[in-house]
């Protein structure tokens, strides 16, 4: 495991169903991710839904810098912890789909590249792509997200999964499932499929 869950036990922490909070445990799954995510020391990273910290202590290594966005307040001692030696990572306590997306990452992440990377919840999926993508600011998006959240946003005219979200995607990027993840990889382990989304602004 990328992190050890006696933390979420020790701090006291409970699970909001309604926030969809499933953390990313796995190490494979998160080099993988990272591996496709075209960050590196120049980068500045936004990550949406940090949760206990697993994908940010990766991004961490990687990226100049992270911006790490995080609407449970719960969650900030572990945070604290988690990231206690991660000098580049800043948390903030917001709501992502109320930033100032320009102004935020201006202040937030003054580096040459911007890039995007979370493990979404499924009830923020489209909101959260949508701003994203409009934005026009990233070089790379890249998502952990239900499998069928993923396969809609690829789908084409004509496929049963289209939608207008999946026009969206098309008209500011070319989407790509990159691997599916086992819900073995997360903890609580969660009912549905998982998948690894690259959208590559066109």
């Amino acid at each position: 495991d990328a992190l050890p869950i006696y933390l979420i036990r020790r701090y006291g922490f409970s699970f909001t169903k309604s926030l969809g909070q499933n953390f990313i445990v796995s190490r494979k799954a998160l080099d993988r991710m990272l591996d496709n995510a075209g960050i590196s020391q120049d980068t500045g990273v936004l990550e949406i839904g940090p949760g206990i910290g697993t994908l940010t202590r990766e991004l961490s290594a990687r990226a100049a810098r992270v911006a790490a966005v995080e609407i449970d307040r719960a969650l900030l001692p572990v945070l604290s912890e988690t990231l206690a030696d991660c000098e580049n990572v800043q948390v903030y306590c917001e709501d992502a789909l109320k930033l100032d997306l320009p102004t935020f990452c201006r202040d937030a992440l003054p580096c040459q590249r911007l890039a995007a990377c979370a493990n979404l919840p499924y009830y923020i999926t489209t909101p959260t792509v949508t701003m994203l993508l409009k934005s026009k600011l990233f070089s790379h998006i890249t998502l952990l997200l239900q499998r069928e959240a993923a396969q809609r946003l690829c789908a084409l005219p004509g496929e049963n999964d289209y939608c207008a979200a999946s026009a969206i995607v098309r008209y500011y990027a070319e989407p790509k499932v990159l691997f599916r993840v086992s819900a073995d990889c997360f903890f609580p382990r969660p009912k549905v499929a998982s998948a690894v989304l690259s959208l590559a602004p066109v």
